[in-house]
């Protein structure tokens, strides 16, 4: 049995199927390095402790060294190259929707005749704070950087002058439009993604014909996404490709129905989870120590007061009739929806009616959560960090979270991803915990039903991938020294090829976690009353703590964490 659960549960294969991509990554990047790379940054890096001991501040010609050093990149490899064009999406687009995905030669040049004017108007700039800055460095030698004005004043010119040179980068990258055309890619990747996911999805028991057929469907909702969201004006109210492919997915999903020959392809969850796997490589273990040790403040203190609370209130307050129905609510709602309430059910032996209406209310309350949230956290200026707590503790499902996130920014995403993850390690806790209550307390049999290894049969496996990515590539890191590792892993393995698959990830989970929201099938859900109240009510009080909590945490007790997030 422990042999069949190996290959037939989706966080094995979410394991499996990220170690696959992080491990060809690897391969790639590392037995085609940059040439010299060891002692082109050897050499480098020399200077640049030369340049540092020469002055109180970063000098121009610091700089200089820094953006040739910033310029040796895997992804500018030929392998690097072709990855990076795997994993690309639709690009930005204006007018002429089609230049997303085909620019023509003559598209480019007229570009590039356009972009002119702003683009030497951004060389002259940038020459002219570059001289600017010589002179003022010039004057704070000569009196041997002891005159301390004179140091501000140069250090003031040359960071003046660095932001005229990125803003002449940027210009740069506009007015050397070149021809592109990602659709053979598009294909590519589409074909990839069947692959891996329909073998999966085979050995899990659906046919590889009936995944491959709607998977089409999901991978083109999720183009059609990355395509609205690159348009100018959608980008620029940060409209982004999660909105869209959740929002697509939830427009036909409730209009047309979603078609029975594209639900083979809805694994939300295994998109979702191979993708926090991929997550864990860019998050390095000091970072997800370092956001552990408030997350667990927030999310375990938290977790066990609203799990405890919400089913006294339903018992002394609105008297729920049905304990096993109380209690799978209230673990459903605190700890992370679906996987809770089910394991929840099993060790209160709620029947499947009571497990449908805990989850009916998840799915309703989650798909209107992860859309509000990140609006109410844009519109209050909460920080990043603080958003990213507050939803990683409340919002139930860890795609819902990760899709919330996403709306926010990378930051706001790992500290969400990172806390929903330590969240989820209380499933089999609870589980056991409500099992050892329902059998000693409630049903009074003396005996519990559940012990240590249906814990550990019931513990979020993926979480071991996202963990076990982070400690590989924290040591590769660290081995290989931080000049190296940005080269081949920073603008390599993860820049150049794993991050863009993870958020390709993050789509086609999005998508289909709209394709499978229908309002009409879950409006039944908020009748009954009770249980009803008891969710909103105990969501209330979670959304109420979880944000006092995070709050104290991050920026009280621990503010130095949250700085070096």
């Amino acid at each position: 049995m422990a042999g069949s659960s190996f290959f037939k549960h989706e966080d094995y294969w979410a394991i499996w199927l990220g170690a696959i991509l992080l491990l060809f990554g690897l391969g790639a990047f590392f037995l085609n390095p940059p040439d010299q790379l060891e002692e082109r940054h050897l050499e480098l890096s020399a200077q640049l402790k030369t340049e540092e001991e020469k002055a109180p501040f970063r000098t121009i010609e610091w700089y200089t060294l820094f953006d040739q050093q910033q310029k040796i990149k895997g992804s500018s490899e030929p392998i690097g190259k072709t990855l990076k064009s795997l994993t690309s999406k639709p690009g930005g687009w204006k007018n002429n929707p089609l230049t997303s995905f085909v620019t023509t030669h003559k598209q480019a040049e007229a570009q590039r005749a356009a972009q002119e004017s702003a683009y030497q108007q951004a060389q002259t700039e940038e020459e002219s704070a570059r001289a600017a800055a010589a002179q003022a460095q010039a004057t704070a030698a000569a009196g041997q950087f002891e005159n301390e004005n004179a140091n501000q004043a140069a250090e003031t010119a040359i960071l003046a002058w660095r932001a005229s040179w990125e803003n002449l980068k940027a210009k740069q990258k506009k007015y050397e439009a070149k021809h592109t055309n990602v659709i053979p890619w598009l294909l590519h990747l589409l074909v990839l993604f069947g692959i891996l996911f329909g073998i999966a999805s085979w050995v899990m028991g659906t046919p590889f014909r009936k995944f491959a057929l709607g998977f089409v469907s999901v991978f083109t909702i999720g183009v059609l996404s990355y395509f609205l969201a690159g348009q100018a004006n959608m980008k620029a109210i940060g409209f982004g490709y999660a909105a869209w492919a959740i929002i697509i997915g939830l427009l036909i999903s409730n209009t047309i129905g979603t078609p029975s020959w594209v639900k083979p392809a809805l694994s939300t969850e295994l998109y979702i989870k191979t993708g926090l796997v991929l997550l864990g490589a860019e998050i390095l273990l000091g970072k997800i120590l370092a956001i552990g040790l408030p997350g667990i403040f927030v999310a375990w203190i938290v977790t066990p007061i609203v799990l405890i609370s919400t089913y006294w209130f339903g018992q002394k307050v609105l008297k729920i009739s049905s304990k096993s129905l109380n209690i799978t609510i209230s673990a459903d709602m605190s700890v992370c929806g679906v996987s809770a309430a089910v394991a929840t059910a099993a060790a209160s032996k709620a029947s499947k009616e009571e497990l449908t209406v805990a989850i009916g209310l998840s799915m309703i309350f989650t798909s209107i959560m992860m859309i509000v949230m990140p609006a109410v956290i844009n519109g209050l200026g909460m920080p990043e960090v603080l958003g990213g707590a507050w939803i990683g503790g409340t919002i139930d499902a860890t795609g819902a979270v990760v899709a919330a996130g996403a709306f926010l920014g990378e930051k706001a995403l790992s500290v969400a991803a990172t806390i929903k993850m330590i969240q989820n390690m209380l499933i089999g806790l609870i589980a056991f915990g409500v099992a050892v209550y329902f059998a000693t307390k409630v049903e009074k049999t003396g005996q519990a039903s559940i012990g240590w290894g249906e814990i550990w049969r019931r513990f979020p496996k993926f979480i071991l991938g996202f963990v076990g990515a982070s400690i590989l590539f924290s040591l590769i890191y660290s081995g290989i020294g931080p000049d190296k590792a940005y080269t081949l892993i920073d603008q390599g393995v993860i820049g150049g090829f794993t991050k863009n698959l993870r958020g390709w990830l993050f789509c086609l989970a999005f998508v289909s976690i709209g394709l499978s929201i229908n309002f009409k099938e879950l409006k039944g859900h908020f009748t009954g009353g009770k249980p009803l109240i008891l969710y909103i009510l105990g969501q209330s009080l979670n959304l109420a703590l979880t944000l006092l909590m995070a709050y104290i945490m991050f920026y009280l007790v621990f503010p130095g964490v949250t700085e070096q997030i």
